[in-house]
């Protein structure tokens, strides 16, 4: 613990703009892992307990298109869209089986998915540590803001995510699917009585969490490096962000995705040897003294 390194960074410009800016784009990576994931909790009442893979998924996907055509804007487009392709036919044929039962079944059908999945990137791309690099577009003398210094990518990524936010907001509040999603949510036998196919629209909600997924995975390629099995520490970090925001509110995990990101910044300095254990005992703190989480309904 050194409370004085933080204090002082807390006392300076530089040091903060650095810092603020690091947990922006953790923040940013995480909401939109952790979007998907309280999406599909929302309307399937499913946890998705492999959605950490979609994202291992997206960046391995990522890092094959970027190779073959030298574009990472394609390749983070590949890499969403081809994850959300994979989420379709991974609801479809497993999920849809086990919707209704035990959690413990849910839990086994993606945990054997976790491991399929990891396995399938060791045959494909290989078991040893892989980095996209950073693209060449990107490449320049990073901006100065207050004496702190923010990386031109960093920019891009945080635009990036505010972008897709504002998307994703458009959809579920101002079109017809994202009415269509959100009484699905609420009551899906009316929904199915009033002839909406409610299967296409949990497979349609599978496959917008696992475009979120797999764009995060694409963001996040230039600065993560890639191993099998990265998907499970964003995957529980997503979960506290979801718990933290309140299951099922997508505004709920951008708050709590901005959150943690700081958490984990700022007490990277004070707390070096304990930015885990902060995290967990934020979200303890905001469970006792609201149980639904930051947006989260409270039960009736």
């Amino acid at each position: 613990m050194d409370i004085g390194a933080l204090f002082e960074c807390l006392t300076s410009a530089s040091c903060v703009v650095t810092q603020a800016s690091t947990g922006l784009i953790v923040g940013a990576l995480l909401f939109l892992v952790a979007a998907g994931l309280t999406l599909i909790f929302g309307v399937l009442k499913v946890i998705n307990f492999a959605h950490g893979s979609f994202y291992m998924l997206g960046a391995y996907l990522a890092l094959t298109a970027y190779r073959a055509s030298e574009s990472y804007l394609l390749a983070t487009l590949a890499a969403g869209v081809g994850v959300a392709l994979f989420a379709m036919v991974f609801e479809r044929f497993f999920m849809r089986k086990v919707y209704g039962t035990d959690v413990l079944m849910q839990l086994l059908v993606c945990y054997a998915f976790i491991l399929i999945l990891d396995d399938a990137v060791k045959l494909i791309w290989g078991a040893e540590f892989q980095s996209l690099g950073m693209p060449a577009a990107f490449q320049m003398p990073p901006l100065m803001i207050g004496g702190g210094i923010i990386p031109v990518f960093y920019l891009y990524l945080m635009l990036a995510a505010a972008l897709i936010a504002l998307l994703l907001w458009l959809v579920l509040s101002k079109t017809r699917l994202g009415k269509i999603v959100r009484a699905a949510a609420h009551n899906p036998t009316m929904t199915s009585v009033l002839g909406i196919n409610t299967s296409l629209v949990y497979a349609a909600v599978f496959a917008l969490g696992g475009l979120l997924a797999g764009l995060a995975g694409g963001l996040a390629a230039p600065v993560r490096s890639m191993s099998p099995g990265m998907g499970f520490s964003i995957l529980i970090e997503s979960f506290i962000v979801t718990v933290i925001g309140g299951m099922g509110s997508v505004s709920g995990a951008l708050l709590g995705a901005l959150l943690i990101g700081m958490l984990r910044s700022f007490g990277s300095i004070g707390f070096p040897l304990f930015v885990e254990g902060i995290m967990f005992l934020g979200m303890g703190l905001i469970l006792i003294l609201k149980p639904s989480g930051l947006l989260g309904k409270e039960p009736r």
